[in-house]
């Protein structure tokens, strides 16, 4: 059965396009500080320089782009709107652009100074988008359409899990700023699972409910695996939590099992993508793809870290993990999502004759342009993961990599806007010629 959508319930273009525009920019900020720095950037993950380019990719794109994602798809697919979405919208996207470079550049000079006010303007950023999405869901809980609970049940989970993940955020930063003594290791690692197999993780699985079948035209996902899927990868983060403090022998069983629900999840979306109805892959198709491939890749992984402790495959993880499988899914994801915002807004503004000039989705980005641009980041994820291994001989040349690809990704992007805005004049024009 097909997921009901409602185009006409989409916020202003601007709404999550502010958000969607971080992710090339962020990325080409990562990319420099990566061939600025070196091999110093992936000798460890608890470098200076590692930390803050994990946090320009988990705050500057992933969270970005997940924030204009669920203010967008919210209305769309499920009837809940985020409350005052046009000033929350500016508010958030504001605050957590600026949080994320005061941060950033807090791990980089060590100043407590930048950490608090990182941390204030994180803390308020997030507050912000927590209250304005409760709003949503209690003045909409009567509205929302029937057939999407799984999709509303993975976005509710994953933004509890952004609470969680912003209150250990929080300490870790606090720890800093103010010199309280923390267990920094053990909450870091909380904070930064809570972070990826929480937040983006749920949040993805939610999105991947509506995109895959509509976008990618599949068949969708089981019933039972997409009503179990998310609330399962939630218990299973929170006895992981709590096991640390009270039960830390079965920490690894249960940080297996965690991997395991992942797992699936990539299998049966691989299986779906096999069996799509389309016979060419198109750039979300292979992008989605090598994310869960990266996915399925990421549990051996961690198990041969669990048995060596190399520091290497700590790097290697986090590599697959953030470059691998959640830029991959973004990237994929606003292949997709910004032409059709973009054509659909462009629709919108044109009536009578003036419909000749509207753009077709495909034009928006060619495929072909895209499809180009997935090799250059498949060529960057190689050169990252080598360069885990070998920094002294890998580092830089992975920075260009990841620089191209933005790039090339922010071209597309631009390109785009600027067929949007040719229709919108031409639109002007004739109303005004009419008039």
């Amino acid at each position: 059965m097909r997921r009901a959508i409602s185009p006409d319930s989409s916020p202003a273009l601007s709404v999550p396009f502010r958000f969607f525009l971080n992710a090339p920019v962020f990325a080409l900020l990562a990319a420099g500080l990566l061939v600025w720095e070196g091999p110093d950037a992936l000798a460890s993950r608890w470098s200076p320089v590692s930390l803050a380019l994990t946090h320009l990719f988990t705050l500057g794109i992933l969270t970005s782009v997940m924030v204009g994602a669920l203010i967008q798809i919210l209305p769309v697919a499920t009837g809940v709107r985020v409350a005052g979405t046009g000033a929350s919208a500016v508010v958030v996207h504001t605050l957590l652009t600026a949080g994320t470079l005061a941060l950033s550049s807090a791990f980089m000079a060590g100043m407590p100074a930048l950490y608090a006010i990182a941390l204030l303007l994180l803390a308020s950023a997030f507050a912000w988008l927590l209250a304005a999405c409760a709003i949503g869901f209690w003045r909409y809980r009567h509205a929302a359409r029937k057939g999407v609970a799984d999709v509303l049940c993975a976005s509710r989970l994953a933004l509890v899990a952004l609470l969680v993940t912003i209150a250990l955020g929080l300490l870790l930063a606090g720890a800093q700023a103010f010199g309280i003594p923390l267990p920094i290791v053990a909450l870091t690692n909380l904070h930064a699972m809570w972070g990826l197999s929480g937040w983006v993780g749920l949040l993805t699985i939610g999105m991947a409910y509506q995109l895959i079948p509509m976008f990618v035209v599949t068949e969708p996902y089981p019933r039972v695996f997409a009503v179990a899927l998310a609330p399962g990868v939630f218990a299973l983060l929170a006895l992981f939590s709590l096991s640390a403090t009270m039960i830390p022998r079965i920490e690894a069983s249960l940080g297996a099992l965690l991997l395991v629900a992942l797992t699936a999840f990539a299998v049966v979306t691989l299986r779906l993508l096999w069996m799509r109805k389309r016979p060419a892959a198109d750039a979300i198709t292979l992008f989605w793809r090598t994310a869960m491939l990266c996915l399925t890749g990421c549990g051996p992984l961690w198990a041969i870290h669990v048995k060596t402790g190399n520091p290497a495959c700590a790097v290697a993880l986090g590599v697959l993990l953030l470059f691998g499988v959640a830029w991959s899914l973004v990237n994929g994801m606003l292949y997709k999502i910004v032409p059709f915002l973009l054509w659909y807004h462009a629709q919108r503004t044109l009536t009578g004759a003036a419909m000749r000039f509207a753009p077709k989705v495909r034009d928006m980005i060619p495929d072909r342009a895209a499809s180009m641009q997935f090799r250059v980041h498949l060529a960057a994820l190689g050169l990252l993961l080598a360069a885990s291994l070998r920094p002294m001989v890998f580092a830089r040349m992975g920075g260009l990599g990841v620089g191209v690809s933005a790039a090339w990704l922010g071209l597309n992007m631009l390109g785009a806007v600027r067929i949007y805005l040719r229709v919108a004049r031409k639109a002007s024009s004739m109303q005004i010629r009419a008039s």
